[in-house]
């Protein structure tokens, strides 16, 4: 069963990868492609923060929330092992992790769930409508849904966007791809 869960989210993220893909268009290197809209959200220690807050060095760009039962936990755990393995190469990226959950994931809240990752992960939240327009820059899928509980969770795109320092985009990391793939992935941004 737990195999079978693996393989369902393995084929969500391939499928939101393909779709970002096919919504943005590529070209030979997935190279050029300015990703992004005007946002004001604020960090996990509530200072303001844009997207040109986010230029000047390589970037990831991960969407999630912090009720996340697997995705979410998995992929910051993963960047911060990539951190780890690149070591001094990778000493200039930053990662930005951008909640689609800004009811429940408040600033301190944010900080919290963060704390056990890299110290390179900056948490975003603010109000819907701001995260939104980060959402939709970025063309993340995201959706509430209803719990038979009462409660909810997020339905989103599982893939970590690689962002070259001028903000334009250079390909994406799968959720659980293969290590060895990703740090040759990293190794390519942190070439271009």
């Amino acid at each position: 069963m737990k195999n079978l869960r693996y393989l369902l989210w393995g084929m969500v993220a391939l499928f939101a990868a393909a779709a970002v893909f096919v919504a943005l268009g590529t070209d030979d290197e997935n190279t050029g492609i300015g990703l992004g809209a005007p946002f004001e959200l604020q960090t996990a220690d509530g200072k303001p923060f844009t997207l040109e807050d986010m230029r000047g060095s390589p970037h990831l760009v991960f969407f999630g929330f912090t009720h996340c039962p697997e995705i979410c936990p998995t992929t910051l755990a993963e960047a911060t092992s990539w951190m780890d393995m690149l070591g001094e190469e990778a000493k200039d990226i930053r990662i930005y992790f951008i909640t689609v959950d800004p009811e429940r994931d408040t600033p301190q809240v944010l900080a919290n769930y963060l704390s056990p990752f890299s110290d390179r992960v900056t948490g975003l939240t603010g109000s819907l409508e701001e995260m939104d327009k980060a959402a939709k820059g970025f063309h993340v899928y995201y959706r509430k849904v209803d719990l038979d509980d009462g409660g909810y969770t997020m339905d989103h795109t599982a893939s970590v966007y690689l962002m070259k320092p001028d903000g334009t985009f250079m390909g994406t990391i799968a959720f659980s791809e293969n290590p060895d793939t990703a740090l040759d992935k990293l190794r390519r941004l942190l070439a271009g």
